[in-house]
């Protein structure tokens, strides 16, 4: 979207609205209380003013103020602006979900989805939403890209982790993994850190299954080793199996551009334990942008004030970044 040829228009950033009984609406209100973020992108909400406003008075905050907006082609630069979904009443009861605030977080994603597939919206970020109701949100935007091979990219800072498979039982994600499956997986994570962070000849680390898989390759490994040598057959720098204890015990990480697990809690813990200032995700091998932080809406603490938006302020920054990445090919 550009307002001339000569000047492109901000990133305009999607935001879904997840739980609203969750902390969704405070990592929010917090991220964008600084008026810097303001500078390099255009948020809009796809939700609730009277849930926004319920939060901002609880915390007793004085910004952001928000404009709100009927048309998201309308929406201005240089503030924070809302679009409501539903007109009407709505019960907030932080603490617990409920089927308002589930149907409510469906609405929002529906609403959303069909504007970034549209185009007028450059990006999405989906807020901290309970978890079958995120899985479901993200299956819906999944569904308009069937042809696509998505990648779950997990990244804080120059520590990118890609999931070869998601969050499945074990044994589901081991029967997945076959070499033609972990060779797409390389290609799509390989492309994308060329498209969406600007590397030019990306090294990627490869992770085994079983212990000791960097010295002693057996069972599943075998295919990994096999998937490794025929990615390099493609031109592709890949590398490996490495055990978990050889990339992340001694920082051998640091020598890649990103690490390729084979399953979700492979890839998910070392990105916890590594990271103390936020993570998000994002999914490579989409056409679209789609980013969120890698936690949930933490009802425990809900309307608190306890909640850190450290990873939501990094899902919004990643999902900028990488819209600008892909304007610059």
């Amino acid at each position: 979207m550009q307002d001339n040829p000569q000047t492109p228009q901000l990133p305009r950033i999607g935001l879904s609205q997840g739980d609203f009984n969750g902390i969704s609406y405070e990592v929010m209100l917090k991220t964008f209380s600084d008026a810097r973020m303001f500078e390099t992108f255009t948020p809009v909400l796809y939700g609730q003013s009277k849930a926004f406003s319920y939060y901002k008075k609880n915390f007793g905050m004085e910004s952001p103020n928000y404009a709100l907006t009927r048309d998201v082609r309308q929406a201005g630069d240089k503030k924070f602006n809302i679009i409501n979904i539903v007109e009407n009443e709505l019960k907030i009861e932080p603490g617990s979900p409920s089927d308002s605030s589930a149907e409510m977080s469906v609405l929002s994603m529906k609403r959303a989805a069909d504007d970034l597939q549209n185009g007028l919206i450059d990006a999405l970020v989906m807020a901290p939403d309970n978890p079958l109701v995120a899985k479901s949100n993200r299956d819906f935007l999944l569904s308009f890209h069937k042809e696509a091979d998505p990648l779950q990219v997990l990244v804080c800072g120059q520590l990118r982790i890609a999931l070869a498979t998601g969050d499945l039982p074990l044994r589901s994600a081991i029967d997945q993994i076959d070499i033609r499956f972990l060779v797409s997986k390389l290609d799509t994570l390989a492309q994308a850190l060329k498209t969406d962070f600007g590397i030019s000849s990306p090294k990627i680390a490869v992770m085994g299954v079983n212990p000791h898989s960097g010295s002693i390759p057996m069972g599943d490994d075998e295919k990994v080793v096999k998937a490794v040598g025929d990615a390099q057959h493609k031109g592709l720098f890949v590398f490996g199996p490495f055990s978990a204890s050889q990339l992340f015990a001694a920082g051998l990480w640091k020598k890649y551009d990103a690490v390729m697990a084979m399953h979700y809690e492979q890839g998910v813990f070392p990105m916890k334990f590594l990271s103390t200032e936020g993570y998000a995700y994002y999914w490579a091998g989409l056409p679209v942008v789609c980013a969120a932080p890698l936690h949930g809406p933490a009802y425990d603490i809900a309307n608190q004030n306890k909640a850190i938006p450290d990873s939501y302020r990094k899902a919004v920054f990643l999902a900028a970044d990488v819209v600008n990445h892909r304007r610059e090919q």
